[in-house]
């Protein structure tokens, strides 16, 4: 009897011995064992923080009649309700030629997602502008030189043989503008997403005026004259996970109020203010900044 217990006892001591061996094992591979890091999928495109994106297009535009004023040693007057027009480029090789991509009325873009489906966008609109040649608007003011305030009948003047005045913002109508645009997936397939988007901005005016007044040499050079500000929206078709075509719409308001009419920085000057609008689309491509599996 006393031989059976004793073996019972190594038997049991054994066996707990064994148990306690193969939990120790169990907890220190537990322990032990590597991590494995969360795999992370590429968002959607146009979608995160810290995504962004670059664009470039072409533009067509339009704007409301304006009141341009004139001030200068002699001068002091005021053309009511001018009417004017964009210039595009007739299409060609033009377009495509990076030695000459100032002459169109083209569009820059270079985005970067702050939050989540929020993006802080630079932006360049070089827009064209040119006054009607061929329209007679009202006259309020006075001009010293009896030359050219003969030209004025009846409280009006007559544009279009451009002795009076040629007015242009072609090199261009620049406005250097940063907005915060909110986008919103539409359409996600395989390799095509659709992508809305909307926003506003506020920027300086630095166009380059060609200016001819009262027969003077033409003012042509680069001028911070003002502000603008805008509302727009586009469309985004993103392709092949990163190529984007845009197609945008804004409208907004420009003030002019330093606009240079003549050379040698005399005291000259002009200020107008109009609504504009315009339509543009082009290319663009988008990227993470961050790394994803």
């Amino acid at each position: 009897m006393k031989n059976l217990l004793v073996a019972g006892i190594l038997m049991s001591g054994i066996a707990f011995g064994q148990v306690k061996k193969d939990t120790l094992e169990k907890e220190y591979k537990l322990e032990v064992a590597p991590y494995k890091a969360e795999k992370k999928e590429k968002p959607l495109p146009l979608s995160k923080k810290g995504q962004m994106f670059v664009f470039f297009g072409w533009n067509r535009g339009a704007f409301s009649n304006s009141d341009i004023h004139f001030s200068g040693n002699g001068y002091d007057f005021q053309l009511n309700n001018v009417s004017a027009r964009d210039k595009p480029t007739k299409f060609g090789i033009v377009y495509f030629d990076p030695s000459w991509f100032t002459v169109t009325q083209y569009n820059f873009r270079l985005g970067y997602f702050i939050k989540d489906d929020l993006a802080l966008v630079l932006g360049i609109d070089h827009m064209k502008y040119v006054m009607k040649q061929n329209q007679t608007v009202d006259f309020s003011g006075h001009i010293s030189d009896p030359k050219y305030a003969a030209m004025v009948q009846n409280g009006q003047v007559d544009l279009s043989d451009s002795q009076f005045l040629t007015f242009e913002h072609t090199d261009g109508l620049n406005y250097e503008n940063l907005g915060l645009e909110k986008y919103k997936n539409l359409v996600h397939k395989k390799n095509i997403d659709l992508v809305w988007s909307y926003g506003a901005g506020i920027g300086v005016m630095f166009p380059k005026s060609n200016i001819k007044l009262f027969g003077n040499e033409r003012s042509d050079r680069f001028h911070v004259a003002g502000m603008g500000a805008d509302l727009r929206s586009s469309l985004n078709m993103v392709f092949w996970k990163n190529w984007m075509l845009r197609a945008e719409v804004k409208a907004g308001y420009i003030n002019m109020w330093d606009i240079k009419t003549t050379l040698n920085n005399k005291p000259d000057k002009a200020r107008q203010d109009f609504v504009f609008g315009q339509v543009l689309a082009g290319i663009g491509y988008t990227f993470n900044t961050k790394k994803y599996n």
